[in-house]
């Protein structure tokens, strides 16, 4: 008897060999076995007994039993992605989203990238092109429409709820588990902060991607998904500059834990060159600008201790950005990435968070900036919590969960901005920053009315060569959204990166300056002859809007502009309320 075994099929040859001569087979197949018979072996004498006709059969006949078996198919055990049901919750954030996208005012930072998209560089002194180009397209679509500024944050929202799907799709989690990675991150505070039109926007969502791209080259080994990771980082280049960052924390996570055969990988030198490539022109201008981008870290630091989003406020903060389903998640995320077998393979991204965090809370950054990971980390903790042996009490309890994030959800969207009647006045910047939060930015208009009030007190030949400074860049950015029904003339502000588009023309002398009433003193030590034409001091206001404001007609400036621009230019923000010490101008070139 002899076996042969392949992998394809299994031959089981009984013989009985008599004779050298090759035999020729008749085969009589049945089902998935075949019998083989030979056909030109003598038969018995005539008269032979039946012990010498079995003797002969046994010499001269080969009987050959083959039986063939084909490969069981192994079941694909990856579930499909959930299309049903997370196109559903992503079109319901959608449709939410925008329905209440402008229910609060321009915020500074909007208002500034609408005047940044009116003068479209290759970059800016501390942020890429993408988000003033998109400013740009809503001002030329439906110019003065706040929901159409904030349609494309929208828009990167809702693609994140669908990234954060995907991920769980890689990870095998089953529909619900994908269904519910999407829920977190649309239930999340993020979110809600996301449609706001700022560089979070798109760079969370981006930095998002970029995860999953790695985490699908986990499961596959596909090595273009690297490479298409490294145009992915490039382009949040131009939107952000913590993209690098965000890559050396998940390098370095990589080197902790592992998968480190991605090291060696050429694909991903290939891509951390295109990201070093994007950073080129980015580095030219910095270095024709003075670096602002290298001062801007201490700013930043400065603006969220006095906020008190620094370093002891930094870790409160998550369970604000996450939700209360988010934080969850995030908890089970972090437990399973190091528990559960299935999740060891990608646990460096947990790590990654880890590392990012730490850094961001030592260089006092914003809490935001490690939101790029919590879609992944939703993923992972809806893959945790459905393949843990959960008690029924557990599962009980996730109702309540549910709806109080849901509920949460429908609250911030139609609740916030709360009424200005319940307003109280802001005692501190801590406080300063609550009221924005929960009120917004208000009476821009007024604002911009009391500048209009000063320009009209200048003859026709004095507004020949007037010009509106504004001291803070949201102020600018207002004026120059604001002010067109007025016929204000041009804008220019010294603060940060309205700063470096420029000063106004050496032939204006005369200037409508708005910003805090402390800036008289400095104004006149800049003009000849400085009157200030309006207050505005309302105690529920905001500084720099429409309390502790100020207008002045300036005339007569002491030096040229192009000369005295750079003695005033600046990073720092005056929030009235509070004022940094280290405050200093700073050349733009």
């Amino acid at each position: 008897m002899r076996t042969l075994l392949n992998s394809s099929n299994v031959s089981v040859n009984h013989m009985i060999r008599a004779g050298p001569r090759a035999p020729a087979l008749t085969k009589f197949a049945a089902g998935e076995e075949s019998f083989h018979q030979r056909t030109d072996v003598a038969p018995p004498r005539e008269g032979a007994s039946n012990a010498s006709v079995g003797k002969h059969q046994r010499q001269f006949m080969t009987a050959v039993i083959e039986a063939r078996t084909e490969p069981e198919e192994i079941p694909n055990t990856h579930p499909s992605f959930a299309f049903r049901g997370v196109a559903l919750i992503a079109s319901i954030a959608a449709i939410a989203l925008t329905a209440t996208a402008g229910r609060y005012d321009y915020f500074g930072d909007e208002l500034y990238f609408l005047s940044a998209g009116r003068r479209l560089d290759y970059t800016y002194a501390d942020q890429g092109v993408v988000v003033p180009v998109f400013a740009w397209l809503a001002d030329q679509l439906a110019p003065g429409s706040v929901t159409a500024l904030r349609f494309p944050a929208v828009v990167m929202c809702v693609c994140a709820v669908v990234v954060a799907a995907l991920i769980a799709y890689e990870l095998r989690g089953s529909h619900r588990v994908q269904m519910l990675a999407a829920a977190a991150y649309a239930l999340s505070g993020l979110a809600a902060n996301q449609v706001v039109l700022s560089t979070f926007s798109f760079d969370a969502t981006l930095t998002a991607v970029i995860t999953w791209l790695f985490i699908r080259w986990v499961r596959t080994r596909q090595d273009w998904l690297i490479v298409v990771a490294g145009l992915v980082a490039a382009l949040d280049m131009q939107v952000k500059w913590m993209i690098p960052i965000v890559w050396a924390c998940l390098g370095t996570a990589v080197i902790l834990c592992g998968p480190r055969d991605v090291l060696r990988r050429p694909a991903l030198w290939v891509a951390t060159g295109i990201l070093a490539a994007s950073l080129i022109p980015i580095l030219y201008w910095q270095s024709q600008h003075n670096w602002p981008q290298l001062a801007m870290g201490a700013v930043i630091g400065a603006e969220q201790d006095a906020t008190g989003y620094g370093p002891v406020g930094f870790l409160p903060q998550f369970p604000i950005l996450a939700g209360i389903m988010g934080t969850l998640l995030l908890a089970i995320g972090f437990w399973a990435a190091f528990k559960q077998e299935s999740l060891r393979p990608y646990r460096f991204i947990a790590v990654a968070l880890v590392i990012m965090t730490a850094f961001v809370m030592i260089t006092h950054g914003r809490p935001y900036y490690p939101g790029g990971l919590f879609p992944a980390m939703f993923a992972f903790g809806a893959v945790g919590l459905w393949q843990y042996d959960r008690k029924r009490w557990m599962n009980v309890a996730l109702v309540p969960i549910a709806a109080i994030s849901v509920l949460t959800t429908i609250v911030t969207l139609t609740v916030i901005p709360l009424a200005p009647s319940w307003r109280t006045q802001a005692e501190d910047a801590i406080d300063l920053g609550l009221k924005t939060a929960f009120f917004g930015n208000t009476n821009w208009s007024s604002m911009v009315s009391a500048v209009n009030d000063g320009y009209r007190t200048l003859t026709p030949a004095e507004k020949a060569d007037a010009v509106i400074v504004a001291q803070g860049y949201p102020q600018a950015g207002a004026v120059e959204q604001f002010g067109r029904q007025y016929g204000l003339p041009a804008t220019y502000s010294p603060s940060r990166g309205f700063g470096f588009f420029g000063p106004p023309p050496d032939s204006a002398t005369s200037v409508v300056y708005v910003g805090l009433d402390t800036a008289e003193h400095d104004l006149r030590t800049r003009f000849t002859e400085v009157e200030r034409v309006v207050h505005l001091d309302d105690p529920l206001g905001t500084p720099g809007i429409d309390r502790m404001t100020a207008v002045w007609v300036c005339k007569g400036p002491r030096q040229q502009w192009s000369t005295m621009w750079d003695s005033m230019t600046t990073l720092y923000f005056d929030l009235g309320l509070w004022r940094d010490d280290r405050t200093t101008t700073r050349p733009t070139h």
